[in-house]
C-alpha cells in the first residue's frame, strides 16, 4: 500500500522533484514514525525493483531533498486524456461537431472509475485527485454538448443522470440534461430536472440556479425552444383497462382505503401534479388485494384508463424490468411495437409524453425497490400512481414525495369476517372457540387465513377444531399452511437479502421473543451493534422484521417460525449453540448489573463469567436499570425458559435471580413463580447448590404471596438446608427473614419472631448491616401486630437509622410503613399518616408498586379514622388501580373499602 501511494504521488508530479517531507506526509500524515526517512528509502528501493522487473528501474531517481519520476510524452493516460480533451474543445470552438465527438469520446473513455479510489488519501493527495475529477467532469459536459449538437439526446440523458447523481451541483450538466429530456419528448421530465436542480442547490449551497438555467426553464415552460419531438404516429387506445380482477370478499382496511382516497384529492391539485402512494408490508399481508379493491372502486375517477403491471420484484419467475414494463404500457397506449424505442430513457420519455395530458391510474404492483419503478412514474399530468412492495420504498418517499402506507395484519374481528366470507357465517358461528384459535395461530395474516379457509372448504367434513389443532404447534404451523406455499412466498423475501442480513434473519429465529434490541441481535450474530444496525434496517425495509417501537424489533409469528426453521437447519448446527450462548450471556450480563442497581442491599450471586465480546453497554443508574427491566422483562421470562430447555441451566437460574429484583417489588408473583420453578429445575439438573438454594427461597416468596403457604414452607425449609450445607449464613438469614412473613400470614407470630431473631443473629454474625436493619423492621412489625407497640417502635426506629446511613431507600419505606402501623394502633394517627406518606413516596420513587399499594390501604384506613373520608377514598382508589394493574386479588378487598358508607 505504501509503495502504491508513493508511486501515485510521483506520477501526479512527473519530471518534478517531490521532497521527502511531502512524500512522508502522504505516506504517514501527522503520525510519522521516527524511522520515516529510512522507511521511505526502503519503499523507493522496493518500488524501483518492482517496476524494473527485479533490477533497479532508472525512471525513479534521488534528487536534492527528494525523488523524481521521469515520464516521457504520452506515457501517462492522464496526458492522453488532456490532449484528446483539448483537441475536442478546439473542434467544438470550430463547430466541427463530429471531430469534437470523436476526440471527447476518446478522452472520457480513458477513465475507469475514480482515480486512486482504493488508496487512503491524505489532504495533499486529495486536492490533486479533486483537480483531476474536475477535468473529467468538464470533458463529460463538453462531450454532452457535442452529442446534443449531433442529435443524440438519449445518450446525453443516460450519461448525465449518472453524473448528476454523484455531482449534483453541476449547473451546466443540469442544463444539458434538461435539453436532452426536452429533445426526446419528455418535457415534464425536463421541467422536473430543473426543480430537482433548484432544490439541490438550495439545500447544499443556499443559492438559486444560475440565470442561464432559469432562462432555459422559462423557455421550456413557454415552449420557446421549438416544437417538442412528437411520438411515432399511430392510433392511441383512449382507455387501457389493465386492472386484474379484484379479490372477492375483501375485508376491513377502512383507514388504508381512506388514505388512498386522500391521494385522489392531492392528484386534483393541478395539471402537473402526479400523486404517488407507496404501499408496503410483509409477504401475504394483502397489499395487492387492497390496491385492486380500491382501484376498481374509484375507476370512474380516471377517464383516460388504468394501467397495471406485476413487476414480480420478489417472484421466482423473474423480475419484470423497467424497459419491459414500459413496452407493455406503450403498447396499451397504442404505440405499435415496431415504433417503441429501444432504450430505457427514450421509452420513458415517450411514456411520459403520452401521459402528460391524461388523467390515468397506474398500478405498479410488487416492485422490488424504489429504483425498480422510478422510470415508470409519469412526469406530469393528473395521473395517480400506486406502488406496492415488500420494500419500504424509502427512496420513493424521500425523492418523489410518495405518500407511505404500511399495511399491518387484520384485526381479530376482520379475520373472523374474512373466514365467514369464505366459509359462511353459520360455519363460523358454530365453533367460535376454534375460529379464535385459527385467527391467533395465523397471526391474522390474510394469506394464512385464506389458506386455512381453502383447506376447510375442500374438507367440509373436517371440524374447525381439527383444523385449529393442526395449527397449534409453532413447529408444525408452516407445514399446515404449506398447501398455500407460505414458505415459498416468505423465501422470495429472504432470498432478496444480502448474505449478512440473511444470516442474521435466520439467527433471529433463535430468539424467544416477543421482541429484541439491536444489542440482542448483535449478540446472536457475534458482531458489534454498529455492524448489525444496517442489517436490521435491511430486514425492516423488506418487512421481514418490524420496528414496533424505537430500537425494538419484532417478528410476525409466521415469519418467526420460518426464521426458526432456517436456524434449525443442519447447515447451521455449528453456529446455533454458539449463538444461543452469546444471547444468554448478553441477557445475563445486562440483567445482573441492573439488578444490583435496583436492589443494592440484596446479597449477591456469582454470575457465569462474561464471554469476550465487544464493549458492553450496561446501565449505570437506578432509573436506567428500571427502564431496562421494564422494556425487557417479558423477554427475560422467555429467555429463562428457553435457556433451560437448550442446556444453558446456569444462565437460566441466574437470569431468573436477576429478574426477581424487578418482579417482586411490583407484585408480579405469577411471573416470579413460573421463572423460579424453571430456575430450580435447571439448578437441580446441573447440581448447582447455590442456584437451588436461591431458587427455593425465591419460589417460596412467590408461593407465600399467592397464598400457597404449605408449599412455600416446604421450599423455605429446603432453602435453609441448602444454605446450611453451603455454610452461607447470609442466605440462611435471608431465608429466615422470608420465613417470618410466612409464619405471620399463617397466624404463628411467636414462631415468626423466633425466625426473625435468628435471622438477626446471623446477619450480625456476618456484619450484613442492610440485612440486619431489614430484619429489625420485620421484628418491629411482628411486635406491633401482637400489640407490643413500644418495643415495635424501638426496633423500627433502630432499623430506620441504620437504613438512612446505608441509603437503603426501599428498606426505609418498609420501616416507615411499620412505624405508621404502630403509631396508628397507639392512636397517634397524625404521626402514623406522616410515616405512611413518607413510605408511599419512597416506594413510588423505587417503583415498588406492590408495597406502595399495601401502604396506601393503611393510609386510607388511618385517614378514615381521622374523619377525612375523602382522603381515605383517594388513597384506596390509588391502591385499587395498582392491584388491578398487577393482577393481585387484594384489589377486591380494597374495593370493598370504597363501597363502605
Amino acid at each position: 500500500m505504501k509503495q502504491r501511494l508513493l508511486l501515485a504521488t510521483l506520477l501526479l508530479r512527473p519530471n518534478e522533484v517531490v521532497s521527502t517531507k511531502e512524500l512522508a506526509s502522504v505516506l504517514w500524515g501527522d503520525d510519522q514514525p521516527a524511522s520515516a526517512a529510512a522507511n521511505l528509502r526502503t519503499y523507493v528501493r522496493g518500488l524501483r525493483k518492482s517496476l524494473g522487473g527485479g533490477a533497479p528501474w532508472e525512471g525513479i531517481a534521488a534528487a536534492a531533498g527528494g525523488y523524481l519520476l521521469r515520464v516521457g510524452t504520452g506515457e501517462r493516460d492522464l496526458d492522453l486524456f488532456d490532449a484528446a480533451a483539448a483537441r475536442g474543445r478546439d473542434a467544438l470552438a470550430a463547430s466541427d461537431m463530429e471531430r469534437a465527438e470523436a476526440e471527447l469520446s476518446a478522452a472520457v473513455g480513458l477513465w475507469r472509475g475514480d482515480p486512486l479510489s482504493d488508496l487512503p488519501l491524505r489532504p495533499a493527495l486529495t486536492r490533486r485527485v479533486a483537480q483531476l475529477e474536475e477535468r473529467r467532469l468538464l470533458a463529460e459536459e463538453d462531450y454532452a454538448e457535442a452529442l446534443l449538437a449531433l442529435g443524440v439526446p438519449a445518450d446525453v440523458v443516460r450519461r448525465l443522470r449518472v453524473l448528476l447523481d454523484r455531482h449534483p451541483l453541476r449547473q451546466r450538466a443540469w442544463g444539458q440534461l434538461m435539453v436532452g429530456l426536452y429533445r426526446i419528448g419528455d418535457v415534464a421530465g425536463a421541467l422536473d430536472a430543473f426543480r430537482q436542480a433548484r432544490r439541490v442547490l438550495a439545500e447544499e449551497t443556499g443559492l438559486d440556479p444560475a440565470p442561464e438555467l432559469a432562462e432555459l426553464y422559462d423557455d421550456m415552460l413557454h415552449h420557446r425552444l421549438g416544437p417538442v419531438p412528437a411520438p411515432a404516429p399511430g392510433p392511441l387506445i383512449q382507455r387501457p383497462e389493465q386492472l386484474p380482477r379484484a379479490v372477492p370478499g375483501f375485508v376491513g382496511r377502512s383507514a388504508e382505503l381512506a388514505g388512498l382516497d386522500a391521494l385522489l384529492d392531492s392528484g386534483e391539485q393541478g395539471p402537473t401534479i402526479v400523486a404517488v402512494s407507496a404501499v408496503s408490508g410483509m409477504a401475504g399481508i394483502g397489499k395487492t388485494a387492497l390496491v385492486l379493491h380500491w382501484a376498481h372502486r374509484v375507476a370512474d375517477r380516471f377517464p383516460d384508463g388504468r394501467l397495471y403491471v406485476n413487476l414480480r420484484g420478489y417472484d421466482e419467475a423473474g423480475v419484470v424490468s423497467p424497459p419491459d414494463a414500459l413496452s407493455g404500457f406503450l403498447e396499451a397506449l397504442g404505440v405499435p411495437h415496431a415504433r417503441i424505442p429501444s432504450g430505457l430513457e427514450a421509452r420513458t420519455g415517450l411514456y411520459r409524453s403520452l401521459l402528460a395530458s391524461r388523467r390515468m391510474l397506474v398500478v405498479l404492483d410488487n416492485a422490488r425497490d424504489s429504483a425498480h419503478v422510478r422510470s415508470l412514474l409519469p412526469g406530469a399530468g393528473g395521473c395517480t400512481v400506486v406502488v406496492t412492495s415488500r420494500d419500504r420504498l424509502d427512496g420513493l418517499i424521500a425523492a418523489e414525495s410518495a405518500a407511505p402506507l404500511t399495511l399491518g395484519v387484520l384485526t381479530a374481528d376482520e379475520s373472523a369476517i374474512l373466514l365467514a366470507n369464505r366459509l359462511g357465517a353459520g360455519r363460523i358461528a358454530s365453533e367460535p372457540a376454534a375460529v379464535a384459535d385459527i385467527v391467533e395461530a395465523t397471526g391474522r395474516l390474510p394469506l394464512a387465513l385464506s389458506i386455512v379457509a381453502a383447506r376447510v372448504a375442500t374438507h367440509p367434513t373436517f371440524s374447525l377444531g381439527a383444523i385449529a389443532a393442526e395449527l397449534q404447534s409453532a413447529e408444525a404451523r408452516l407445514d399446515a399452511l404449506d398447501d398455500g406455499d407460505v414458505r415459498r412466498v416468505f423465501s422470495w423475501s429472504y432470498l432478496a437479502l444480502g448474505q449478512d442480513a440473511a444470516r442474521l434473519f435466520a439467527l433471529l429465529g433463535l430468539h424467544p421473543g416477543p421482541d429484541l434490541t439491536p444489542a440482542a441481535a448483535a449478540a446472536l450474530a457475534g458482531v458489534p451493534t454498529g455492524t448489525v444496525t444496517p442489517l436490521l434496517r435491511e430486514l425492516t425495509r423488506l418487512h421481514l422484521l418490524a420496528e414496533h417501537a424505537p430500537g425494538r424489533y419484532a417478528f410476525h409469528d409466521l415469519l418467526r417460525a420460518y426464521a426458526a426453521e432456517l436456524a434449525e437447519s443442519p447447515e447451521r448446527a455449528g453456529e446455533r449453540a454458539a449463538a444461543l450462548g452469546r444471547l444468554y450471556d448478553h441477557y445475563l450480563h445486562a440483567a445482573y448489573p441492573a439488578a444490583l442497581l435496583l436492589q443494592p442491599q440484596w446479597p449477591r450471586i456469582e454470575p457465569v463469567p462474561p464471554l469476550p465480546v465487544p464493549a458492553r453497554r450496561t446501565v449505570t443508574d437506578h432509573h436506567g436499570a428500571l427502564a431496562w427491566f421494564t422494556a425487557e422483562h417479558r423477554v427475560l421470562v422467555r429467555v429463562v425458559q428457553q435457556a433451560a430447555e437448550n442446556g444453558f441451566e446456569a444462565y437460566a437460574w441466574q437470569i431468573a435471580w436477576a429478574l426477581n429484583t424487578f418482579l417482586a417489588p411490583r407484585g408480579m408473583w405469577q411471573d416470579q413463580l413460573a421463572s423460579q420453578r424453571i430456575a430450580l429445575t435447571a439448578a437441580e439438573k446441573i447440581d448447582d447448590v447455590v442456584g437451588q438454594a436461591a431458587a427455593n427461597r425465591l419460589l417460596a416468596r412467590a408461593m407465600t404471596r399467592l397464598g400457597d403457604l404449605d408449599a412455600a414452607e416446604y421450599r423455605l425449609k429446603c432453602a435453609l438446608e441448602l444454605h446450611a450445607r453451603l455454610g452461607d449464613h447470609t442466605g440462611q438469614a435471608q431465608t429466615l427473614h422470608n420465613y417470618c412473613e410466612l409464619c405471620y400470614m399463617d397466624g404463628r407470630p411467636d414462631e415468626a419472631l423466633a425466625h426473625g431473631r435468628e435471622a438477626l443473629r446471623l446477619y450480625r454474625l456476618v456484619g450484613n448491616h442492610p440485612g440486619e436493619a431489614r430484619t429489625l423492621n420485620a421484628i418491629g412489625w411482628l411486635l406491633a401486630s401482637t400489640g407490643d407497640y413500644a418495643r415495635a417502635i424501638e426496633s423500627c426506629t433502630e432499623a430506620l437509622a441504620k437504613q438512612r446511613l446505608s441509603d437503603d431507600r426501599n428498606g426505609q419505606a418498609a420501616t416507615l410503613d411499620s412505624l405508621g402501623f404502630a403509631y396508628d394502633r397507639l392512636g397517634d394517627r397524625r404521626r402514623a399518616a406522616d410515616c405512611y406518606e413518607q413510605a408511599i413516596q419512597l416506594f413510588r420513587d423505587s417503583v415498588d408498586r406492590y408495597h406502595e399499594a399495601e401502604t396506601l390501604i393503611r393510609l386510607g384506613d388511618t385517614r378514615e379514622a381521622m374523619g377525612d373520608r375523602a382522603a381515605a377514598i383517594a388513597a384506596w382508589r390509588q391502591a385499587v388501580r395498582i392491584y388491578e394493574d398487577v393482577g393481585d386479588p387484594a384489589a377486591e378487598e380494597a374495593r370493598r373499602r370504597l363501597e363502605r358508607r
